[in-house]
């Protein structure tokens, strides 16, 4: 497991493509909260339940001044097909060496039925315009995640 962080750390800086491979970096949402979500692998049950809740309270989300950026391991054909699939309406990265899961402590040991293997951690984190982390949740449920912080949020 990697260090993970924690409310007070500044977020570690990153620069992904995204679905259309478009260059994204974390800096481009300076001067704006943010909450930034890693999920272990697009178009798979968990991802599209965690993902289409984004994109259902996507609206909520940004009028109470929050921007949303999903990253996985995925290869940037996979995040696309994801987001026309689902229709998401906010960034998907690119993280195909898992270097920025692994900064960002979400990359770690998993145990998925009766095989135990390396992988993305499903995480969440909500940031400040300074690119200070204000929240950091380690190994959330897909179900009924996007709800919880919503309340925790005031959203």
């Amino acid at each position: 497991m990697t260090t993970r962080l924690a409310p007070g750390d500044a977020a570690p800086a990153f620069a992904l493509d995204d679905a259309d491979g478009a260059r994204t970096a974390l800096e481009d949402y300076r001067g704006k909260n943010v909450v930034v979500y890693f999920y272990p692998k697009a178009a798979t049950p968990g991802c599209t339940t965690e993902a289409c809740d984004f994109r259902d309270n996507l609206s909520s989300l940004a009028a109470a001044g929050y921007s949303v950026i999903g990253v996985s391991p995925d290869e940037v054909a996979d995040i696309r097909a994801f987001s026309d699939a689902e229709g998401l309406t906010f960034p998907l990265l690119a993280d195909t060496d898992a270097a920025v899961a692994r900064a960002w402590g979400v990359w770690g040991e998993k145990t998925v039925g009766d095989r135990t293997f390396d992988g993305v951690i499903r995480s969440t984190f909500v940031l400040d315009g300074e690119g200070v982390v204000q929240r950091a949740e380690y190994g959330v449920d897909a179900s009924g995640h996007v709800a919880r912080l919503r309340a925790e949020l005031g959203v």
